[in-house]
């Protein structure tokens, strides 16, 4: 059986949400992906975010979301945060190319 369950994970997550607006998670499919980026995240080198006994990924990742250390973001906040980020690797892009062109003159 799998501890926190289900719906206390989605009441998590959800407590976060102003009224009015819509739940973040509407279904255990929700937290079945985001759960599962995550733990493929940790298999992938990412150090985990809180000190659990139990060394296996998913485990580590549903610990993560139950303590609040990832949040599972709306489509609007992950849309949000990917022009954020391809911003930002834009950025870092110009100024490598820079920091290029400066060593070779």
């Amino acid at each position: 059986m799998l501890h926190p369950s289900y719906t206390d994970l989605m009441q998590l997550v959800n407590s976060e949400v102003e009224n009015g607006e819509a739940p973040v998670v509407n279904s255990r499919y929700s937290i079945v992906l985001a759960t599962s980026k995550r733990a493929r995240q940790l298999i992938d080198g990412v150090e985990p975010m809180t000190n659990t006994d139990c060394p296996k990924p998913l485990s580590v990742a549903i610990d993560e979301l139950y303590q609040s250390k990832i949040h599972i973001l709306s489509e609007e906040e992950a849309a949000a945060a990917e022009e954020r980020k391809a911003a930002k690797d834009a950025e870092n892009q110009e100024l490598a190319e820079t920091i290029f062109s400066f060593e070779e003159e």
